[in-house]
């Protein structure tokens, strides 16, 4: 069992999955932020951690990007049951490794996801094989001032082969701190849901 929050504004049509980054949990604060932008904007949301406590005591298993991955996929089937998401839109939000957990999910989930969002992540260590697979409308987001994270989102984004966006946010670092930066990454990545979910 995986502990996580499940908020649904009224007359919800999607849903997105929260995939942290490695050392993060349900209440980072960055992605707390970006969940209430998109509830606001009438987008549910699921937050839960990606692993247990032991689990993310192990510097290894925070960088099992198969594991995150599966962990995603049954959170993703869970939604698919559960009675009040079954019939709604799923997409997924990543920063970090959690970027790379949520394309690999997505290249093998297929048509269940209808968008995926990194915000400063490493998509490129969802390997070659994922990218190129993968069928679902991908926004990249970086910040311009993310010096070597920036170059390997650019590296994955020319092996991504479906509808997909890449968008720097000037100013900007790996953790969006800067202010109202993070409003900005935000806003994007709400624009792109509400386009495709």
């Amino acid at each position: 069992m995986l502990p996580g929050e499940l908020i649904l504004p009224p007359l919800a049509k999607g849903v997105v999955l929260f995939a942290h980054g490695s050392g993060s949990s349900r209440f980072s604060p960055r992605n707390t932020f970006v969940a209430q932008v998109f509830q606001q904007h009438g987008i549910g949301t699921l937050l839960f951690d990606l692993l247990t406590p032991d689990e993310d005591e192990n510097y290894e298993t925070r960088f099992d990007i198969a594991l995150l991955a599966l962990r995603l996929l049954d959170a993703t089937s869970w939604l698919q049951k559960h009675p009040d998401t079954q019939a709604k839109h799923l997409g997924y939000f990543g920063a970090s490794t959690g970027a790379a957990a949520a394309i690999r999910a997505a290249a093998k989930a297929g048509n269940k996801i209808s968008a995926v969002v990194s915000r400063g992540g490493r998509p490129d260590l969802a390997g070659q094989d994922a990218l190129s697979r993968l069928n679902t409308p991908t926004l990249l987001i970086v910040g311009a001032n993310d010096f070597g994270v920036m170059e390997l989102n650019q590296e994955a984004y020319a092996l991504i082969n479906c509808e997909k966006s890449f968008i720097r946010i000037p100013g900007a670092t790996h953790l969006f701190e800067e202010p109202g930066k993070l409003e900005q990454a935000a806003t994007h990545a709400t624009d792109w849901f509400r386009r495709y979910l």
